[in-house]
């Protein structure tokens, strides 16, 4: 599980084994089960993850009750609620498990000293938050710019692999729409004439 962060980190920044073997002890392993919570509206996001294999998802429930699914982490993808985590104030949303996963999580103070004492790991903090923006900004726009079936048919050829991993009613909530709807988009996808 440590290889997976270190590989990741190696992405964006130089890293020596000797580096690596510092910065290990600042991350705490993480078990979790298939919909376990990782965290609760109304507590605080002590934690960032990285999951290094599995699932996590951030979701909160609109006040008809409905779950609405924000953003999804797979492998080598970091997860938290930043405004609840950066503030250590309470959150308006829920982190759970989609799936059994291994996670690698660092929690709020270690964070801050972590990144006090290795600068490196400030900027492979800075360029993952540019990254995540900036996939944020490109959801923001499709979701205004293009049709609901659009959205989906562009979500799965981007992400053909995460469109089968993921239970449907999921990715319904995360496109902005109902299972129904999601179920009669892949209906028309099927019964068109080749």
């Amino acid at each position: 599980m440590s290889e997976t962060l270190k590989n990741h980190i190696q992405k964006f920044v130089p890293l020596s084994d000797a580096d690596f073997g510092q910065i290990l002890p600042f991350f705490k392993t993480i078990e979790a089960r298939k919909k376990e919570n990782l965290l609760r509206e109304g507590n605080i996001c002590h934690s960032n993850y990285f999951v290094a294999r599995g699932c996590l998802r951030l979701y909160f429930v609109n006040e008809k009750g409905v779950e609405q699914t924000v953003q999804f982490a797979l492998e080598n993808w970091w997860l938290a609620d930043y405004t609840s985590f950066s503030a250590q104030k309470k959150s308006d949303y829920y982190i759970q498990a989609i799936e059994k996963s291994e996670i690698l999580s660092i929690d709020f103070s270690s964070q801050e000293k972590l990144l006090k004492d290795f600068p490196l790991m400030e900027r492979y903090f800075r360029l993952i938050h540019q990254r995540a923006h900036a996939a944020y900004q490109l959801r923001v726009r499709n979701l205004y710019s293009i049709s609901r079936e659009e959205l989906y048919h562009q979500f799965s050829q981007l992400f053909p692999e995460f469109v089968q991993r993921i239970p449907q009613y999921l990715l319904a909530s995360y496109l902005g729409f109902t299972p129904e709807y999601l179920s009669e988009i892949r209906k028309k996808k099927f019964l068109k004439p080749v």
